[in-house]
Formats: structure tokens, C-alpha cells, sequence
């Protein structure tokens, strides 16, 4: 990946050295970041100010493919993003950059081809 190095790998107890994030876990920061990067890049573009974000994420992941109990053809059947926005932009500013960031991000949009019940929802907080 360009000039960097990643370390992707497993924790102790599933046979790794827990150097850095296991496979799956790494999926889900890469949606987590994926939405994050091009949800800034499209509130530019739409000249709306984001503020501060947090993005909360909550994942339905069946192990069992993980730990080759049985195949699995989809490992993640649900996964719903929240995207707190501290913000003097309306809800309906917010709503826009969302609805612009699931036509881009790639990772969602791979989420969302498997199969997932992808949800991303964008919040105004105070």
C-alpha cells in the first residue's frame, strides 16, 4: 500500500501476535474510515461544516466462519454506523452529506454489494 506498512494480524489467543488489528476487525475500520474520509470530502464539496465527528459502530459478525466451524457466505448480516456530528449545520445538511457519501464510499458500497444490512446514520449532536 503505496510506501506504508500494515500490520494486520491476530490476537494471542487466535494463534497471532496481536501486533495489530485481526482481518475482520480491520473491515470494520475501514467502513468506520471510509465513511469518515469521504463524508468530509463531500461536506466540503457541499460547503457544509461538519464540526466534530465521532462515528459509532455496532456489527452483527458470525464467528463461525472465523473459526472454521462451517462456512459462511455472509460474516457480517448487519452493521449500523453513527455518525455524531457536533454541528451548527441543520439535519438536513447532515442528511445530504450522508445521502453523497453512500454513493462514494467504496467500502460501503462493498458492505452493501455482499449483502449486508448496511445502515449509516447521520446525527446532529449539541
Amino acid at each position: 500500500m503505496r510506501d506504508l506498512q500494515v500490520v494486520i494480524d491476530e490476537p494471542i489467543e487466535r494463534g497471532g501476535t496481536n501486533l495489530g488489528p485481526s482481518p475482520t476487525e480491520a473491515a470494520m475500520a475501514s467502513l468506520i474510515a471510509c465513511t469518515n474520509v469521504v463524508g468530509h470530502k463531500n461536506a466540503r464539496r457541499l460547503g457544509i461544516d461538519l464540526g466534530e465527528v465521532t462515528i459509532d459502530a455496532a456489527a452483527k459478525f458470525d464467528r463461525r466462519g472465523v473459526l472454521m466451524e462451517e462456512e459462511i457466505d455472509l460474516p457480517f448480516p448487519a452493521i449500523a454506523l453513527t455518525v455524531n456530528c457536533t454541528t451548527s449545520a441543520s439535519q438536513q445538511d447532515l442528511d445530504r452529506v450522508g445521502a453523497e457519501t453512500a454513493k462514494y464510499c467504496a467500502i460501503a458500497k462493498l458492505f452493501a454489494a455482499a449483502g449486508t444490512d448496511l445502515t449509516v446514520n447521520w446525527v446532529k449532536t449539541d
